[in-house]
């Protein structure tokens, strides 16, 4: 353990070293604030870091990862992180953002109780629920797993909509764009799913808010 912790302080140090090495100003710039103009929500999987895979720098980029990429109303982890980046960094766009082979995902499509994350599959099974009759149309498993990867995303979307941050956002005529995609761990490949929502106009009328 001692070992890892001193291998990442080492790796810490020679990053600090290259990137000085380029940019001597690069930390000065960077302890002055920040301004990202994206809000990233994806998987808290290892494989799938969000800067890296847009080629994105540090400061371009606000994160919040979580088991499955979830848009979950009463959590108040992500709507800190939401309201924070929409009401206060001003961001323009929100991307939800899976990625094939989530383990959280995959959990949803069985029944084998693994601990106190049972609580957070559930909301995925929820999307299992009302999309059933589409994957159990998918005979084979791993192109229904990977349906069901992208399906989730969109709800996700849908749902990040429907919170009240963004409708107000909205209602305040702040440009605020969503968007829905998905990383293949295999391919480094980020896929659109064509989910890409501006306005409330686009919601069902139940989800409308009025302010």
């Amino acid at each position: 353990m001692a070992q890892l912790f001193d291998q990442i302080l080492k790796n810490n140090k020679e990053w600090v070293e290259h990137e000085l090495s380029k940019d001597p100003e690069f930390f000065k710039r960077l302890e002055k604030g920040q301004q990202p103009p994206l809000l990233w929500i994806g998987c808290a999987d290892s494989r799938v870091p969000a800067n890296q895979i847009i080629g994105a720098a540090p400061g371009e980029v606000f994160v919040h990862r979580n088991i499955a990429n979830m848009v979950i109303h009463s959590d108040m982890n992500m709507l800190s992180v939401l309201d924070y980046a929409v009401n206060h960094l001003k961001v323009r766009h929100v991307m939800v953002v899976g990625h094939y082979g989530c383990g959280g995902v995959q959990a949803a499509m069985k029944n084998q109780s693994i601990g106190l994350i049972d609580n957070w599959i559930r909301h995925i099974k929820d999307v299992y629920r009302v999309h059933k009759n589409t994957l159990d149309s998918i005979a084979d498993e791993k192109e229904r797993f990977d349906r069901f990867v992208e399906l989730n995303v969109v709800e996700q979307v849908y749902d990040l909509a429907k919170t009240t941050i963004v409708q107000n956002a909205w209602n305040n005529n702040q440009d605020l764009f969503l968007h829905g995609a998905v990383y293949g761990v295999g391919s480094g490949i980020i896929k659109d799913l064509g989910v890409n929502i501006s306005n409330n106009s686009e919601l069902d009328e139940v989800y409308q808010l009025n302010f």
